[in-house]
């Protein structure tokens, strides 16, 4: 079996050295652990770094794409490698990668088809009280959003095994974290969390310039991620909510006209009627959403079923570099060559 460790990168010429000196090249259950670096559009030295410390193989993007691309663009790599169990970590060391065999056990022992690892986010000594809490209270969201136990829904300290990488497709263009979750609870991806340790702060984080941005971007990637998966629950809630307020003016016009006294309250009556309208309106989107909805899950099928295809074929990885050792073919495509593609040995980039 082949373990493949995937780091996405932007500008990590300082971390790097860090990060990969702490990552193992053996785990129990594996026959092969190799490295790969996504390279979101560094303009600094992260690539001649990465290749310094004796990375496998580079998936090297044009210019900066954002944290979920570089996610997905990492898996898609991996599968194409060869990957039997995928690895995601992040570039500046935040977790202990001594905790690497614990994540991917419960995959080894089949038990689990995605393991989130779970900070414990109380013990780590540099979120502050009320970060701990709105951590807490967003993976308490996540979790019911998702129908999933993980405890800590925005670790990237994951393991996904084959099946599970085939089947996830992040569209967010800011974080994979909650997506993927949710995703995963609404697809045949058995999920497990399992405790690991974070390793002391190297730099602040890049995604968030405050911790109020931090939870005003996640309530909103929350909301959109969970009503593209439940859209008839999430639209057809407020068309009720709509529906319940337009009779509170309604009652009252009803009463006075009852007591002689409606034409002073026409304003509810129009009121009551907005409301209505409204009401009627975002009910009809819960029915296109829902129809919407039912066109995504066969789109995902096919991307599935097309990911599948290419796998077989062994089509190379997009912007794909072999690293510090490559070793022929296997090194620089990941697979077989498809029928009548030629070897690409002599190549540094198999697909632009």
């Amino acid at each position: 079996m082949k373990l493949i460790i995937q780091i996405p990168c932007f500008n990590e010429e300082q971390t790097l050295p860090t990060t990969l000196n702490d990552l193992p090249r053996e785990v129990p259950g594996f026959d092969e652990v190799e490295w790969l670096v996504i390279d979101d559009g560094s303009v600094d030295r992260t690539l001649e770094v990465a290749r310094a410390h004796g990375v496998d193989h580079i998936v090297k993007l044009t210019n900066n794409k954002g944290l979920a691309a570089g996610f997905q663009a990492g898996l898609d790599a991996g599968l194409k490698l060869g990957a039997d169990v995928i690895v995601n970590t992040d570039a500046d060391n935040q977790y202990d990668a001594s905790y690497i065999p614990d994540l991917v056990a419960p995959i080894v022992a089949g038990e689990a088809d995605m393991v989130v690892g779970d900070r414990q986010v109380e013990k780590i000594e540099h979120f502050s009280p009320l970060k701990v809490r709105l951590q807490k209270l967003g993976s308490a969201v996540v979790r019911r959003a998702s129908e999933t136990e993980i405890a800590d829904a925005t670790s990237g300290f994951r393991a996904y095994n084959r099946e599970a990488a085939i089947q996830l497709a992040v569209v967010s263009r800011f974080t994979y974290t909650l997506e993927s979750l949710i995703q995963a609870g609404k697809l045949l991806v058995a999920t497990k969390h399992v405790p690991v340790s974070t390793n002391e702060k190297l730099r602040e984080s890049r995604l968030f310039p405050s911790m109020w941005a931090y939870v005003r971007r996640n309530t909103v990637s929350i909301f959109r991620i969970y009503a593209q998966y439940e859209p008839m629950r999430v639209f057809m809630s407020a068309a009720v909510l709509l529906f319940v307020l337009a009779l509170i003016p309604w009652i009252r016009f009803f009463v006075s006209w009852v007591q002689g006294e409606g034409a002073g309250h026409v304003q509810s009556l129009i009121f009551g009627g907005v409301l209505f309208m409204a009401s009627v309106t975002v009910g009809a989107i819960a029915v296109l959403g829902d129809l919407l909805h039912g066109q995504r899950i066969l789109t995902q099928r096919v991307y599935e079923r097309v990911r599948r295809i290419e796998l077989q074929l062994g089509v190379p990885p997009s912007h794909y570099e072999p690293g510090a050792h490559p070793t022929g073919q296997e090194a620089t495509t990941g697979a077989k060559a498809a029928p009548g593609i030629q070897s690409t040995d002599e190549h540094d980039a198999v697909r632009p």
